[in-house]
């Protein structure tokens, strides 16, 4: 009996010891060893992999991911150029590359680092646009992952009522509808972006590089609904 006991009390020792291992908070110097390892300086973004049914989602997100990485200190090539170049070498498709050899990257374009996207999802939901998106940032010197991170966000487009009684908020039911069949997927895809690398430790163009290891480190899944601006 009293072995019985201990084993359970072992058990539930365990398992207590692991919960806690798992909530213990870690620094961006822990989670993103690599990046401050490799210290890239240059990015180069590949076309997202869009392997959702929504068919503009693709350009919406590959022409927004860069300013947010250069306001975190990176120097990223024009995406439009790169694009011209990728098309005409036939290096469109980014699922080509994302589990090969880079340093071909490396060699044309002075690039120290390869970012990824994956759409997942792209869907009006209500009123509004859901979009689950992940990033991969891999070194174009030795294939290894530096960043990862996704972000599941609800971009809530709804028109508040503001008085009217019935009218005002037949009104506000309309307006919320154009708004979601019209504008403002690139607003769901610059916010997703800015989730994402928000937590990508400082690049060499910032006054933060090589200051930030001991920052906490967010969750590298982000879950978030917000509210969009007009």
């Amino acid at each position: 009996m009293m072995k019985r006991i201990f084993n359970i009390l072992s058990l539930v020792s365990c398992v207590f010891l692991a919960s806690c291992s798992m909530t213990q908070p870690v620094t961006r110097g822990e989670q993103y060893a690599k990046m401050y390892e490799e210290k890239p300086i240059t990015f180069l973004v590949m076309p997202p992999i869009n392997n959702s049914t929504n068919v503009d989602a693709k350009d919406l997100l590959y022409t927004s991911i860069s300013y947010p990485l250069i306001e975190k200190g990176y120097y990223v090539l024009s995406p439009m150029l790169t694009m011209e170049v990728l098309k005409n070498e036939s290096a469109y498709d980014a699922e080509l590359f994302i589990n090969g050899s880079l340093s071909m990257f490396q060699k044309y374009f002075g690039a120290d680092a390869i970012i990824f996207s994956e759409i997942n999802s792209w869907t009006k939901k209500g009123f509004g646009i859901e979009t689950d998106i992940h990033f991969i940032i891999k070194s174009a010197h030795t294939n290894e992952i530096l960043f990862e991170r996704s972000c599941d966000l609800y971009l809530d487009l709804s028109v508040q009522s503001s008085g009217g009684g019935i009218f005002g908020a037949a009104a506000a039911l309309i307006a919320s509808a154009v708004n979601t069949a019209v504008t403002q997927h690139i607003q769901a895809a610059r916010m997703a972006n800015r989730y994402i690398v928000r937590d990508i430790p400082r690049g060499k163009y910032s006054p933060e590089y090589m200051t930030d290891q001991q920052t906490l480190a967010e969750k590298k899944d982000v879950k978030i609904a917000v509210k969009a601006f007009y």
